[in-house]
């Protein structure tokens, strides 16, 4: 809206805000087509004045009321290379937004998981996780992300971050590449992190039927169907990792399960350098298939370290981006410590 001396002057110029002017003075100079159009007279020169009365008071009161933009990237979670492992979006949030604003956000990038950190000390942050259908208490992938953005990021000077999440305090210890592989000149560095491990029991009367049909596998290639005590995940053993690659899910099957979702495993091909590999569906928090999931591997260590007699593993997540995870299970704490690397692909800000 421009107002003259006559009255109100409707123009609508894409390449001007939205503040109101003053029409100060017409004369006749050459204007671009677009203005000529709109204006529906002859060629004109204007000069605007921005009204200084209540109009720019309200500016100033919308401005001041404007959230600053909040920056986020995009981190490749277990993985080396860029558009492999589990991408998150970490966001680093100056000042605390609500629940509905959080969710949204997780929605609009729709991938397995987005967080958010406010730092409250020098190395301890408040964090949360959200799915693109629901907030959850932990996520081993995003909590992987979250720390290489903070430890990458240069927001702390230690090797050492606590985070606060819905399930209690979690600390991510950064380790230099060197020393966890004897050898590597990589000059990057893992994060280790633990999460309480998980012990698959047996069902009381599992369908091996309608198991082998959701995951369109033969019923006579199913070892084993268990489910997990913390997440309550149905857990279903393979005869091998190759089998476990072959898996083709039927998420309409899936969804209809109790619990979070469905971990499939099997041991690895003796030639990988993997002790076993795995794959996690969980359709009912928006995830047909997560590329790399670290909680589903409580219970898989656990359940592999009965199997192969050891606390230590190189695992191998066959979804269609694959991930690496070093793990140890720490049997006296009942903790699985879980390493991995993460790449940032992606930065930019939130405007909204």
């Amino acid at each position: 809206m421009i107002a003259s001396g006559r009255g109100a002057l409707k123009l609508h110029l894409p390449f001007i805000s939205s503040t109101r002017f003053e029409l100060v003075r017409f004369s006749k100079l050459a204007l671009p087509p677009v203005l000529h159009q709109t204006l529906r007279v002859s060629p004109i020169h204007f000069e605007l004045r921005q009204r200084c009365a209540s109009s720019s008071s309200l500016a100033s009161e919308n401005l001041s009321m404007a959230k600053e933009p909040v920056k986020y990237s995009v981190v490749d979670a277990f993985t080396e290379s860029a558009f492999k492992g589990n991408p998150a979006a970490v966001c680093l949030l100056d000042e605390e937004r609500d629940r509905q604003w959080k969710q949204a956000v997780a929605a609009e990038f729709n991938i397995s998981e987005t967080c958010f950190l406010n730092k409250i000390s020098d190395s301890r942050f408040t964090i949360r996780f959200f799915t693109p259908l629901t907030e959850v208490d932990l996520c081993g992938h995003a909590t992987l992300a979250a720390s290489h953005a903070v430890f990458s990021s240069g927001l702390v000077d230690s090797d050492v971050i606590e985070f606060e999440t819905l399930a209690g305090v979690l600390t991510v210890k950064k380790i230099p590449a060197k020393s966890v592989n004897i050898g590597e000149t990589d000059d990057g560095f893992y994060m280790e992190f633990g999460f309480p491990a998980d012990h698959p029991v047996e069902l009381n009367s599992p369908e091996i039927s309608q198991v082998s049909a959701a995951l369109n596998v033969k019923a006579a290639s199913i070892v084993e169907v268990k489910k997990t005590k913390n997440t309550n995940d149905i857990f279903v053993v393979l005869e091998s990792g190759a089998a476990v690659k072959e898996v083709q899910p039927q998420i309409d099957e899936i969804v209809k399960y109790p619990g979070r979702g469905l971990i499939v495993t099997g041991s690895a091909p003796s030639e990988s350098g993997f002790d076993f590999f795995s794959r996690f569906f969980s359709p009912k928090l928006g995830i047909n298939e997560d590329p790399v999931c670290g909680s589903a591997h409580c219970s898989l260590a656990t359940y592999w370290s009965k199997k192969l007699q050891k606390c230590d593993f190189n695992a191998y997540q066959a979804s269609s981006r694959g991930g690496v995870l070093k793990i140890h299970l720490d049997e006296q704490n009942q903790r699985v410590l879980l390493r991995g690397k993460a790449v940032t692909v992606m930065e930019g800000s939130i405007l909204v």
